[in-house]
């Protein structure tokens, strides 16, 4: 078999994030998870909505990712399904992340959430704020390509029938 894909197939994604941020640049990081936890994100009971990721003391750790708890699991399922989760990097990528996290607008945001090798990554971006106008912008930008997408696929039609 070939390789697999560069990204397997997302478990939870963080859709709002692209509305809401420029992604600069993207990081893969491990996750620290109980055995609970990852037979709950193997059933696709995550999300990432509001989640977050801050740099203490020089670890990365995910906050407010919500993973359900497992049905199955007895008394090794986390109390707090939303608790702070450390992510895995090189100390180089966090100090690199560190510094530009720091900069005016600048944040950490989880994208997504998938299985690789049997290990559950996220990925994660660094992502300045949009303005309420670039959020405008960029929504008319998207009807635009809409109806042109709209408009190719009518001219399609009428050419097939002629």
């Amino acid at each position: 078999m070939g390789k697999k894909d560069q990204h397997d197939k997302p478990l939870a994604q963080n859709k709002k994030a692209s509305h809401d941020y420029f992604i600069e640049e993207t990081f893969e990081a491990g996750m620290v998870l109980t055995g609970t936890e990852i037979k709950s994100l193997r059933g696709g009971r995550a999300n990432l909505n509001d989640a977050f990721a801050t740099i203490r003391n020089g670890e990365i750790f995910l906050h407010n990712m919500h993973i359900s708890p497992f049905a199955q699991g007895n008394r090794f399922n986390p109390t707090d399904p939303t608790r702070a989760r450390k992510l895995l990097m090189h100390k180089s990528q966090i100090h690199k992340l560190y510094g530009q996290s720091k900069q005016e607008g600048y944040t950490i945001v989880p994208l997504k959430v998938y299985i690789r090798n049997g290990y559950a990554k996220c990925l994660i971006g660094l992502g300045k704020g949009k303005k309420n106008y670039d959020k405008r912008e960029a929504a008319a930008k998207k009807d635009a390509q809409r109806d042109i997408q709209r408009a190719l696929r009518e001219k399609q039609k009428v050419s097939s029938y002629s």
